[in-house]
């Protein structure tokens, strides 16, 4: 068998987490068109083929899946290995990959990454916003964040951040014209501006006051995806909003927005940062653990 280039096993489990050619190469900074040749060599080499390659997908072989089930865990430990070097630095370098949702990101993760990143000049940061549940391992994530504790019980989960609240807004304009519901039961006839998961469903709207639980299933004209574009819709009078209160907080405190309900938003679990609790972290993220530590939020 021909000899094999380390970077070429490496290329091939990068597509295979990237899920094809133009997403591995962007991330590697190579063209597409190379990492193509690339697998090919390889596959040559192995006299076998690794991936089914469509117009629209790739996939591994059976062949593909045998190889990166023993190569996934060995490129993990060259890593790791290569990693532990940076902690003989004055200063740790390398890339800090962490999968977060779009809320989390806005108000909480980016902060605590500047602040970061001007502590460690030599460390990139890349974060993708994500609200679906994710193998943070498997995609190639050094770390996740997610609400609450809805971890896996192999993961290691630290608080960013104090509790949170849900918002219930609407502009005056609108409350003019629709009035002011008193309760969530109230909400009924109101256009409450829905959002709609990646994975299709619309969010349900949680209430509690004493004992009293509630839950209500908005119903309106509009549906979007993002917080951002339900404050924009609350702020341009088209119904009633529901987001978490970090992304109102200046727009009440303005007027521009008039908070509702207030008394039956409950208190949820902070945002939690989430990474695998095995024994060794690259040095680059053992740094950025502990200024998550000692920020002060």
């Amino acid at each position: 068998m021909p000899s094999l280039r380390l970077d070429s096993l490496d290329a091939f489990a990068a597509i295979v987490r990237c899920g094809g050619f133009r997403a591995a190469a962007a991330e590697r900074g190579v063209s597409s068109s190379a990492l193509s040749q690339t697998v090919s060599s390889l596959e040559h080499a192995l006299g076998i083929r690794l991936l089914n390659r469509t117009t629209r997908s790739v996939a591994p072989t059976s062949a593909g899946e045998r190889l990166l089930q023993r190569l996934a865990p060995a490129l993990a430990d060259i890593r790791l290995a290569l990693d532990d070097l940076d902690e003989l630095r004055d200063c740790p370098s390398g890339t800090v990959r962490i999968n977060a949702p779009g809320p989390a990101v806005d108000h909480v993760l980016c902060p605590i990454a500047f602040d970061f990143m001007r502590a460690y000049p030599d460390v990139k940061v890349e974060i993708v916003s994500d609200a679906a549940v994710v193998d943070i391992v498997a995609q190639g994530f050094d770390a996740g964040v997610r609400f609450g504790r809805q971890v896996a019980q192999d993961m290691i989960a630290t608080p960013l951040g104090p509790s949170l609240r849900y918002a219930i807004v609407a502009s005056p304009g609108y409350l003019e014209r629709r009035g002011t519901p008193l309760t969530p039961h109230d909400l009924t006839g109101h256009d409450c501006i829905r959002r709609r998961f990646p994975g299709g469903t619309i969010a349900t709207w949680h209430f509690a006051r004493k004992k009293d639980v509630l839950e209500v299933t908005p119903q309106g004209r509009l549906t979007l995806s993002s917080a951002h574009q339900e404050l924009q819709a609350a702020l341009a009078g088209q119904g009633i909003a529901h987001v978490f209160e970090d992304y109102v907080r200046a727009q009440v405190g303005v007027g521009a927005l008039v908070e509702l309900l207030r008394d039956w938003s409950p208190k949820l679990p902070s945002w939690h940062l989430y990474y695998p609790s095995r024994r060794y972290h690259s040095a680059s993220l053992k740094a950025f653990l502990d200024h998550v530590r000692a920020y002060k939020f």
